[in-house]
């Protein structure tokens, strides 16, 4: 018979098992930290190197987006992912590159590799999206 506790502990979302909110600021802190200095993308992010405020912007939305995709208790009320980066002309190696930087964060900050891997099915998922292929 399967104790309440274990129950419960199946039924945790994502959101709860990255840390909330507190958890999530924290991955993407590093890797927007880690796309600045990330050869292949890093040019997409210069521009806003001296706009911290448009940087914050940039991780407020990112927060949001990733909060509610993972069971956050918030609807996300932003622009779809294509809508997003629309012109952008992002293509497939620099979002490999994007995904490797917020898995390689997660790693860095500890997250066990079945976190890591429910967060790179979803970016996985994402990808057609963003690079409009």
């Amino acid at each position: 018979m399967t104790s309440q506790l274990a129950r419960d502990l199946q039924t945790v979302t994502l959101y709860e098992r990255l840390g909330g909110a507190a958890g999530i600021r924290r991955i993407v802190d590093g890797a927007v930290a880690a796309h600045m200095d990330n050869p292949l993308i890093g040019h997409r992010f210069a521009p806003y190197a001296d706009l911290p405020e448009r940087v914050e912007e940039i991780k407020w939305h990112t927060c949001d987006f990733f909060a509610a995709g993972s069971g956050g208790p918030d609807d996300y009320r932003g622009r779809s992912m294509a809508d997003a980066h629309r012109g952008m002309e992002i293509d497939a190696a620099e979002y490999d590159a994007a995904c490797d930087d917020i898995l390689g964060t997660m790693k860095a900050l500890n997250y066990d590799a079945p976190a890591r891997g429910e967060v790179g099915e979803i970016l996985k998922s994402l990808k057609p999206e963003i690079t409009h292929q």
